[in-house]
């Protein structure tokens, strides 16, 4: 190899390297988002049970949007990552080394097998379970309670607003 190609694998094969691990380090925060939402969940029903608070549902949507559009942007951005090493990364390499290749054929792979819509519909379905319908629930239980002030009801109009547009999102999203 010549200096150049060497100079140009060397720095290639760093920026792979980089975006590895920022897409590992990325599901680790993604994953650890859907966590941390199910134990707001469960701590919110629980305040608002033991204190006999209804309105202490309404943090229940406020979490869920907050933490729902992190875990989304955290997956775009893994997605986004992915997408990258195999249209644009693999192709730099095969061109740099001359070779026609495929080269990162994992990054490839792993996207192109008969069973990845049918994947990503159940992440869709397990994502707006986890993130909206808690949410939504928390409301109609507000609600049903009885008489909140207007203010709190204004407040939880919002919310459903907040967590309609994060469910849109979802959907966008998961390009199915």
């Amino acid at each position: 190899m010549t200096d150049y190609v060497s100079e140009a694998m060397s720095v290639l094969k760093e920026e792979y390297s980089a975006l590895k691990r920022e897409q590992a380090n990325r599901i680790g925060v993604r994953d650890n988002l859907l966590y941390f939402t199910l134990g707001s969940v469960a701590t919110v029903a629980t305040v608002a049970a033991v204190a006999k608070a209804p309105a202490a549902l309404l943090l229940m949507p406020l979490a869920a949007v907050v933490l729902g559009w992190t875990y989304l942007a955290n997956d775009h951005m893994i997605t986004a990552i992915g997408r990258y090493l195999r249209e644009e990364l693999g192709d730099r390499l095969s061109s740099t080394l001359h070779v026609d290749d495929v080269l990162l054929a994992w990054e490839q792979n792993h996207t192109g097998d008969n069973r990845r819509r049918q994947r990503k519909l159940i992440q869709l379905g397990v994502d707006l379970t986890a993130f909206t319908v808690p949410s939504l629930v928390a409301v109609i239980v507000f609600w049903a309670m009885g008489p909140g002030s207007v203010w709190l009801v204004l407040l939880s109009l919002v919310e459903l607003a907040a967590v309609g547009v994060l469910a849109w999102q979802m959907v966008v999203y998961a390009e199915l």
